[in-house]
């Protein structure tokens, strides 16, 4: 069984910046994609962002590009979030992923129902 485990989440100030971490067991990670997603009260899981590290392919909502940056260490089978410039709007549950569709470019990655194994989520708020 795939088990994904989220660290990192907390309280942050607006502008602030904070880093999540995603470690994954069983699946490489150098093998499969991983996505980052987050649910905001009442409204519907949403693509933040995906990388492919045997393929240096990553991909960006609209609304974190320029501020997020995903990234992987395929030694610790762990992925990052970093985020910059933080938002209230921001504020969300995040979740880590991953997905077995392994032909496919992460552009084409963005859905809940692409990804197979998901991890608990942690909590991201930003104050304003």
């Amino acid at each position: 069984q795939v088990m994904l485990n989220e660290s990192g989440g907390g309280t942050v100030p607006a502008g602030g910046s904070m880093k999540l971490s995603c470690a994954m067991s069983v699946r490489p990670l150098k093998q499969y994609a991983m996505g980052w997603f987050r649910q905001a009260p009442g409204k519907e899981r949403e693509f933040v962002a995906n990388i492919k590290t045997y393929l240096d392919d990553t991909s960006y909502a609209d609304s974190v590009k320029g501020r997020f940056t995903i990234s992987g260490d395929n030694a610790k089978n762990t992925v990052y979030l970093q985020m910059n410039s933080l938002q209230p709007e921001d504020t969300a549950i995040y979740y880590c992923a991953t997905s077995a569709l392994t032909y496919y470019t992460t552009s084409f990655l963005t859905r809940t129902s692409q990804y197979d194994f998901w991890g608990q989520g942690t909590q991201v708020t930003v104050s304003s």
